[in-house]
């Protein structure tokens, strides 16, 4: 198999009264991250993880947060499309792995939604999506519920070259 990795990472502070979407997947939440789209870091460093197993430009090259069409757009809208530029160059995602940082709320009883959205977007089996959630402890912005932040891991495999 001819393959690439590709990580990706993001972060939000939260605010209070926003929408906390993660993975697809909208949270009940008194907090949620404040951002120029729907501030999805999960699907964000997804986004960027596949961009650069693909070597092409991060996220903020391809969606700017200076560009008001992506005003609280729809991060799996924009994953969908990086997936289709990503088919395009010759890769086809295998797997991701996927750790979420957040202090609250309790996030298990989302992993599965998550598992399935992230596996719909990328077009692979649940199966091949890990999705972890972490708590920092009291540690920085994340640790003190200031922030949620997600780091992600993406294989993909690459079209046979001619010859």
């Amino acid at each position: 198999m001819n393959a690439r990795v590709g990580h990706g990472f993001d972060i939000h502070p939260l605010e209070a009264g926003r929408p906390l979407v993660l993975g697809g997947v909208e949270i009940p939440s008194e907090f949620g991250c404040a951002g120029h789209s729907d501030a999805d870091v999960a699907l964000h460093a997804v986004s960027d993880a596949l961009l650069g197993a693909c070597g092409l430009d991060d996220l903020g090259e391809w969606f700017p947060d200076t560009d008001p069409a992506y005003k609280d757009a729809d991060s799996a809208m924009l994953l969908g499309r990086i997936v289709e530029a990503a088919a395009q160059a010759g890769a086809t995602p295998v797997n991701v792995d996927i750790t979420l940082y957040l202090e609250r709320p309790r996030l298990a009883p989302f992993k599965p939604a998550m598992r399935e959205r992230v596996a719909q977007i990328l077009g692979v089996p649940p199966s091949c999506v890990g999705v972890k959630a972490r708590t920092l402890e009291g540690f920085g912005p994340v640790g003190k519920g200031e922030a949620a932040a997600a780091t992600a891991v993406v294989l993909v495999e690459l079209a046979p070259r001619g010859g």
